[in-house]
Order: structure tokens, then sequence, then C-alpha cells
């Protein structure tokens, strides 16, 4: 049977946001989408970039996948569900921006920096997770707090993605053009804090002045660079 809670959300959103917003769904239906923003976001079901943003339908064009990963290029195999969007967003839909959204208490990112057995008994996740091995290698062992070694791992993880960004043909030129963007992002999960990162220093800093006073230890201070 369905789920009960999607059918009621379903019925809540007829109701309001469909209701508000019917001519802009007309108006994308008609003419398709042509969103300037591209998130790589973690699938993990507390971090929605379209709730963090507050975006409107058309606005943001999503991929979610275990951790926020970005491969590098690579051509061999089958299926590269993640290269495949990026493909798309660059090539068809012509993205101005592409940010790489990681967050904080990451499970993927946990069970990789407690070299835990995988998140699940499947085929495909312990590989998955092994994209974050250059990110762990950069910022060297494990010392001081798990908790701290977590979250700069985690940023770790958003800059190596960035840096997978570039060994894609279409990403480089069009980065080098100035016509494409890469942007780093951290988001608290407890805090509801998002951290932007510097293009020239590599910090990652608050995206706005006016934070909450209850901040987590990378939101009371500047994150420096890895």
């Amino acid at each position: 049977m369905f789920p009960d809670r999607l059918t009621e959300g379903y019925r809540s959103f007829l109701d309001e946001r469909f209701a508000r917003e019917k001519g802009r769904y007309e108006s994308l239906a008609e003419r398709g989408q042509s969103p300037e923003i591209m998130v790589v976001g973690c699938c993990d079901s507390r971090v929605s970039p379209e709730v963090i943003f507050d975006a409107s339908p058309g606005e943001l064009f999503v991929v979610r996948n275990v951790a926020n990963l970005v491969p590098p290029y690579e051509t061999g195999g089958d299926y590269h569900g993640t290269s495949a969007a990026l493909e798309f967003a660059v090539q068809a839909l012509r993205v101005k921006h592409i940010v790489v959204m990681g967050h904080a208490r990451c499970g993927g990112i946990r069970a990789f920096a407690d070299d835990s057995a995988p998140l699940s008994p499947g085929d495909f996740i312990g590989r998955w997770m092994n994209l974050i091995a250059p990110a762990a290698e950069k910022i060297g062992p494990r010392t001081g707090d798990a908790a701290e070694y977590q979250a700069r791992l985690e940023l770790a993880a958003i800059e190596n993605s960035l840096k997978n960004l570039m060994t894609f043909p279409c990403v480089r030129i069009l980065t080098e053009r100035g016509k494409l963007q890469l942007h780093g992002a951290y988001f608290g999960v407890a805090t509801g804090v998002l951290m932007i990162r510097d293009p020239e220093t590599g910090a990652f800093k608050p995206a706005v002045e006016d934070m909450p006073e209850r901040v987590s230890m990378f939101s009371a201070r500047e994150a420096g660079p890895l």
C-alpha cells in the first residue's frame, strides 16, 4: 500500500503550494526547466537542498548521493548516475553554478572515518565510499577528538569533489572561460548554519552574518583551509 504520509503530503501540496504556484508549474511544463544552479547534495533525509535554500519549482537542478560525492571523470564501467546528471546540467541546461553541499554528522563520512563496516551489506556503498580516501589522505591521520576529525573530513570531502569536478572536460573548459562557477557549502543539521567556501583561501565561512547564537564548532569560528 502506498504510504499514507505521502498521500497526505500530496493533498497538502495541492491545497497550498500547487494552488499558490499553479501558474509557475504550467509555465515550467510548457517551456521546460532552465535552472541556473546545480546542487550536488547528500541523500541524507535531513538535508534537502530545496528546503535549505527555500527554492521554488524549477530553480535548482539537484543530484543527491551518499555523502555528496563527485567521482573523477572516467568512462569505464556501465552506470554513472552523478556523472550523467552533471553532464546534463552543464551541457544541456547550461547551469552557471555548481554547488557541492556537504553537511555535519554525515553517516557515510562517519563510517569511513571510523573504518567501520559498510553502511549496508550490499555491493555498492563500500566501493562508493572509497572516493573519500584522497580527502582522508590530505588531512592526515586521525588525531584528537573524533567529532572534530569527522567535521574536518566532511570539509575535505567537499574540497576533493570540487577537484574532481575539474577533471570533467566540459566543466573545466567552461570554468576557465568564466562561464561556470564552482562552490563548496557545508550545512549544520543541528544549528541550521550554512558555511560557504572562499575560493581564494579555501576557508569555510558563514553564509550570512546574523547567525543564531547556538552554533557548532565549525559555525562558531571560521574553518581554516584544509
